[in-house]
């Protein structure tokens, strides 16, 4: 995250971060739901070669979405608190216990093939 940051505040024209970050939030989210969905297709892949192309396609969503988050100002340790307030809560407790409706454009239940690519 901090390299990301970096590239926010010293933005270089040699700097794919810096591109991703100049396209504004419609781009990083664009790119972020491509990432994703090559994931999910990497995830069924069988086999060891199933396996290591999920690695590569998993630290691509990771650093797409650092880029996005600070595409949205962000930090990363925003998330690591809302993280931490769920700590010894179960996770299905958790969600019935949000009384906020979800975003418009939610996509928690949406099957990966309607992502966009």
């Amino acid at each position: 995250m901090a390299v990301v940051e970096d590239r926010k505040a010293n933005p270089s024209e040699k700097s794919y971060t810096t591109r991703l970050l100049s396209g504004g939030v419609d781009k990083t989210t664009a790119k972020f739901s491509e990432e994703a969905g090559e994931l999910v297709e990497a995830a069924r892949e069988p086999g060891d070669a199933g396996r290591d192309h999920t690695i590569h396609e998993a630290a691509d969503v990771v650093y797409h979405l650092l880029v996005l988050l600070a595409s949205k100002d962000v930090a990363l340790s925003d998330v690591e608190t809302v993280l931490e307030g769920r700590f010894g809560i179960g996770g299905l407790e958790e969600k019935a216990s949000r009384t906020q409706e979800p975003p418009k454009g939610d996509t928690e239940n949406k099957p990966a093939s309607d992502f966009p690519s």
